[in-house]
């Protein structure tokens, strides 16, 4: 028996057809994943799974937790984190928030839980919103700031401007979260280092304990893809956006932040919690519309359409889809999320194939400064190696 996190858990090892093994720590859920999937307006970039269908709000609360009631049996009663994400959390009224946070408390044991986040729109943010967060069990937000270019907000369709931003952390600081996480975009087409240089700078003036920062992706089905294929835009020059990742890196360091993730920072002792969980392939349980879950050998996805996630739980009988890893799939998962991370590769995690196998694929990055092997048994990427972690994991995905 070995103790991680806190829980008892369960060390195997686990072989495929072809004979190759992984460590597999069999944990409890330790996070909660709850999906709002609501929003007044779409942005142009988004492909998660949302509706501008407000009214079945009450009803999707109660399915919500129908479904948590149904599979918190799959669930550790004591997660360690919370997270309402979306969509827009914030768009539901304090009465539907209150409703979902008292039912969750009363079906499963909180009282260990260290992070529970909120995501809000800053245009949510109101002081009416501030003092139910006081009186909640929320203590952490994360606010989709995105730009503070009040042009550029517009254009992706953003329904809040530069000024609600600094708005909405005064209120929350005056309301007093200390826990604040801030979302920025980069590689707008049109857009300057400069430009970006003083969403940066500006991001940095409000202080916040935590900020993501992500390269404008051009997700198909999305209206920002079909302006790209119409040829209505231009992505952003290849080395311009190489260019801004490394000023915002270099920026943030001065500013005292952790660069833990690939695309997120944090002062010490603020890192995501809950975030991190999966990028340790921590089991997690998810519940909503789209909403994923992972017990550490298997993942089940709801179905992303509202009305049929609230008529499938009403019947007793949510819709799902379920996928078996094998522990080829699981040794690739570990390397698109652990990798990621500054602490990298746990080679102790890994059986003597995948051991011998990553080591062997890693030698070019090794001696080419991309990657590291820290204390012999941490395989990571180097500053460098940051820059084309999409190749350098692609070479050490199993195939």
């Amino acid at each position: 028996m070995i103790i991680h996190a806190g829980f008892a858990t369960i060390k195997t090892v686990t072989k495929d057809a072809s004979g190759l093994s992984l460590t597999l720590f069999l944990l409890p859920m330790a996070s909660l994943y709850v999906h709002i999937p609501f929003c007044k307006s779409r942005c142009i970039y988004c492909d998660f799974y949302s509706t501008t269908g407000l009214t079945v709000q009450d009803d999707y609360i109660r399915a919500l937790l129908s479904e948590l009631e149904m599979r918190r049996t799959a669930m550790f009663e004591t997660p360690r984190t919370v997270y309402f994400g979306g969509g827009t959390p914030s768009s539901l009224s304090l009465q539907q928030l209150s409703a979902l946070v008292c039912g969750i408390q009363s079906r499963i044991d909180t009282s260990r839980v260290e992070e529970w986040t909120m995501e809000c729109n800053p245009d949510d943010v109101t002081p009416e919103l501030v003092g139910w967060i006081a009186r909640s069990p929320v203590n952490r937000v994360s606010l989709g700031a995105q730009s503070f270019s009040d042009d550029r907000l517009r254009w992706l369709r953003r329904r809040h401007d530069a000024r609600q931003v600094d708005a909405a952390v005064e209120l929350l600081r005056s309301g007093g979260v200390s826990n604040i996480s801030l979302d920025l975009m980069f590689g707008f087409p049109g857009q300057t280092l400069s430009e970006w240089q003083n969403d940066v700078q500006h991001a940095l003036s409000l202080r916040p304990e935590h900020i993501s920062a992500y390269s404008l992706m051009y997700e198909e089905g999305t209206p920002l893809y079909r302006m790209l294929m119409s040829g209505e835009i231009e992505e952003a020059d290849e080395e311009l956006s190489l260019g801004m990742y490394t000023s915002l890196t270099d920026s943030l360091s001065r500013a005292g932040y952790e660069h833990y993730e690939i695309s997120n920072f944090a002062l010490p002792g603020r890192r995501s919690i809950h975030n991190s969980s999966y990028w340790d392939q921590t089991p997690y349980l998810g519940i909503g519309a789209a909403a994923h879950s992972y017990d550490g050998k298997q993942r089940w996805w709801n179905v992303d359409s509202v009305h049929r996630y609230i008529s499938s739980v009403a019947s007793g009988s949510p819709v799902t889809e379920y996928e078996e890893t094998t522990p080829i799939t699981r040794y690739n998962d570990i390397i698109t999320t652990a990798l990621r991370t500054s602490a990298g590769v746990d080679l102790t995690m890994l059986g003597k194939q995948f051991h011998d196998y990553i080591l062997e694929q890693a030698v070019p990055h090794i001696e080419s400064g991309r990657m590291a092997l820290s204390d012999g048994k941490r395989l990571h990427l180097t500053r460098e190696g940051l820059f084309t972690s999409d190749a350098i994991m692609s070479d050490l995905i199993y195939v």
